[in-house]
């Protein structure tokens, strides 16, 4: 291979990955002198002229030409006039002399690893480069199309043909792709493994949704009103607090849109993600009761300490502010950064027992499980159906005819323990079991929660005078309302 196929070969492939002009003549020059130093000791007396246009190449030696007799003939720079006039006959000594050196001269083996140098340098600045590209663009949304799908990861490729990959945990739950897919994510992370870079991708991230929000909604996109916080169950809920900078715009009602017009585009893109829009306030027990959305809180007691805060409401209330799940009391907790305990309000019904006096008898994991779904007393344990425990706990049904067995023990001598207080009970339970039929009729629109208020109890201890105005309804902006969530 002569010079001309060399810098003609590289060119080409070195604009095939988009390297630029200066580059790629850095590069060259660079590993030419590699093999001048190899060949020579030394590069310094040494020019190196390419021009990759039309593969030309000229290598040069100058040297210095010094009588036969000097004691400088060893420097590298210094030539013997014998030597010189061989280059031309009429050299005197104290000239100077340019030598042209040949790519042939360095040997056949040397121009190939030269050849491989050059390839294995434009890979290496690719790799580089495709790794700050995306480093720069971590929490960014991109788009590819999905070119392969296995079952831990999928395969995307963007419109450079780089390789970007969605592992499954980072995928909402209600994905499916398929070849060919246009899909859009958020760049996770950037790791580099045995030198190459990996790109993770994640549509799971709460930068996902913060990401689309600002394309949706411009007051966000101009810093006019600023996401405080965002917290997801991805493809279930999520919980986003806002605040605007500008009094004259109302946070909430900016993203949710014109019935619903900037926030469904969000709600589709998550699959359904049902999203409560939450307005942000410094005052922390404001701030608490609308994270618990949709349910309205009656009084509440803070422990900064601890980081817990536990909350009482009306027992209608206890399965909204727990969710499918426990997702929605999780969420919350998740928002403001303190850990919640909901808690049923003092009722005049008849006299029940907690059930906190029954760990001696029952496992504390049990009474967990129980308390999860909004049953905390024996009585309200009592009047709900075995087969309801069991379909929204974790609890098997013979576990459940002993918790019922240890529950009548206790209230065998109890003479309230007749119709009229179970029937009181269950009217109780199924208040608050109403919402999960609700929330079954759903269809495939997701709804939106517009939770810009909280609702004050007046039979009880008052918030801050803040909190008396109600919750504005979801349907008031978005056309859609937040579907009411039972407890699991």
């Amino acid at each position: 291979m002569n010079s001309h196929e060399l810098i003609e070969s590289f060119g080409e492939f070195a604009r095939s990955k988009n390297i630029d002009r200066p580059t790629m003549m850095s590069i060259l020059d660079d590993v030419f002198r590699t093999m001048i130093r190899k060949k020579y000791d030394q590069d310094e007396n040494f020019d190196v002229i390419i021009n990759p246009d039309n593969g030309d190449l000229e290598i040069w030696r100058n040297r210095e030409i010094v009588d036969d007799n000097s004691e400088d003939i060893w420097d590298h720079d210094k030539i013997t006039l014998t030597d010189a006039q061989k280059i031309e006959p009429d050299f005197e000594v104290g000239e100077s002399v340019a030598e042209g050196v040949k790519l042939e001269d360095f040997g056949r083996r040397a121009v190939l690893m030269a050849r491989q140098t050059l390839i294995q340098r434009v890979k290496d600045l690719e790799r580089d480069n495709l790794y700050q590209k995306y480093k720069d663009q971590v929490g960014e949304i991109v788009t590819g199309e999905v070119y392969q799908v296995w079952s831990r990861e999928a395969l995307i490729m963007d419109k450079d043909d780089n390789e970007l990959v969605m592992p499954k945990g980072e995928q909402i739950p209600k994905d499916r792709f398929r070849k060919g897919d246009t899909v859009r994510a958020v760049v996770h992370r950037v790791e580099v493994i045995n030198g190459t870079p990996k790109i993770i991708l994640s549509r799971a991230a709460p930068a996902f949704l913060e990401r689309l929000f600002e394309l949706e909604v411009p007051e966000i996109y101009d810093g006019l009103i600023v996401i405080k916080n965002v917290v997801r169950e991805p493809g279930e809920r999520a919980k986003v607090a806002v605040e605007s900078y500008d009094e004259r715009i109302d946070p909430v009602g900016a993203c949710v849109g014109m019935k619903g017009s900037r926030i469904h585009p969000v709600v589709r893109e998550l699959e359904n993600e049902n999203i409560d829009i939450i307005n942000y306030t410094d005052n922390l027990e404001l701030y608490i009761a609308r994270a618990l959305s949709p349910a309205k809180v009656g009084s509440m007691k803070i422990n900064q300490e601890s980081g817990r805060v536990s909350v009482f409401m009306k027992p209608d209330q206890v399965s909204l502010a727990i969710g499918r799940g426990g997702a929605n009391i999780k969420l919350a907790s998740r928002l403001v950064g303190m850990e919640i305990d909901v808690f049923r309000e003092a009722i005049d019904y008849e006299e029940d027992i907690s059930l906190d006096e029954f760990q001696d008898e029952i496992e504390p994991w049990v009474l967990a499980e129980l308390k999860k779904i909004g049953l905390d007393t024996g009585r309200a344990v009592l009047a709900v159906k075995k087969d309801d425990i069991v379909r929204r706990t974790e609890l098997e049904e013979e576990m459940v005819d002993d918790v019922y067995r240890i529950i009548r023990q206790e209230f065998a001598d109890d003479e309230d323990l007749d119709d009229s207080s179970l029937d009181a009970a269950k009217k109780r339970v199924a208040n608050d079991a109403a919402p999960e039929a609700k929330n079954d009729e759903k269809g495939e629109e997701a709804a939106v929660t517009h939770a810009s208020e909280a609702e004050t109890t007046p039979e009880h201890t008052p918030l801050e005078a803040e909190m008396t105005e109600q919750p504005k309804a979801a349907t008031e902006d978005a056309g859609a309302s937040s579907p009411a969530e039972p407890a699991q």
